[in-house]
């Protein structure tokens, strides 16, 4: 294995209107701030592109969706400034889908923890599997869901949102996330659930491009003080991943 595919990647395709975005990292899909500066910036990069119409966003393998933030690069970090630095990879994936002005379609194959569920709330339509169950695993490890609540929050409410965050080791079924509205639809296999991805996709590609973003940005409204909140949140988790606490929680966490 190469040293760029062991530190994972990302990529796109473009075909008849449909940009496909795709991540990927070895250890279940877990994502260092290189990754997730890239996915950002791909994000944004195929928004502006006048050839994208519709946009889907997925991840490389049959198991993990995402597993959220790479411990390595969390325990890696000594100072607040680094801290803030790499919370702020999630909260930029965020809001770079927030403000593109192409519908985004998630594609969730498998389980999704912290950041991963922050990602599957940031899209504007996601499918997933039955395999797809969720966690908030934050304050497991001595932080929270503070980056990723906002998404999280707007998508499910805040009941459902609280109810993952403190019960963090508690992984809530696919089909429980349907019931919150995280998921449109759930399917057996991820067959079905990428037919049903391409249908929707070439659908979306035959719409009205101004309708379809003038719909993005009224389904937004309420959010444009997002890129200021999720750096507060961001330095929230940067301070709170110094603490020797968070620390020894993420090393006890590692050796499981």
């Amino acid at each position: 294995m190469n040293e760029a595919v062991h530190q994972g990647n990302v990529k796109f395709s473009i075909e008849n209107g449909i940009g496909t975005i795709e991540f990927f990292h070895p250890l279940s899909n877990s994502l260092p701030g290189k990754i997730l500066n890239k996915l950002a910036d791909t994000i944004t990069q195929l928004g502006a592109n006048p050839e994208v119409l519709v946009i889907v966003l997925r991840s490389a393998g049959e198991k993990a969706f995402c597993a959220g933030a790479s411990f390595d690069e969390l325990i890696s970090i000594k100072d607040l400034e680094t801290g803030k630095t790499f919370f702020s990879g999630f909260a930029n994936v965020i809001n770079a889908a927030r403000k593109c002005p192409k519908l985004i379609i998630g594609r969730v194959q498998g389980k999704a923890v912290g950041g991963g569920v922050g990602m599957a709330s940031a899209v504007d339509f996601c499918y997933a599997t039955k395999y797809a169950s969720v966690k908030l695993s934050e304050l497991a490890v001595g932080i929270g869901p503070f980056v990723v609540g906002p998404a999280v929050k707007r998508k499910i409410g805040t009941s459902a949102m609280s109810m993952m965050a403190i019960n963090a080791t508690e992984w809530y079924s696919a089909e429980w996330a349907k019931e919150k509205n995280l998921f449109a639809e759930v399917f057996e296999t991820a067959i079905e659930m990428d037919e049903a991805i391409t249908a929707l996709a070439n659908k979306l590609s035959k719409s009205n491009p101004e309708a379809m973003r003038m719909l993005k940005k009224v389904f937004w409204e309420g959010t444009e003080h997002w890129d200021e909140l999720l750096k507060e949140r961001a330095a929230m988790s940067g301070q709170l991943v110094l603490s020797e606490f968070t620390i020894n929680a993420i090393n006890s966490f590692k050796k499981k």
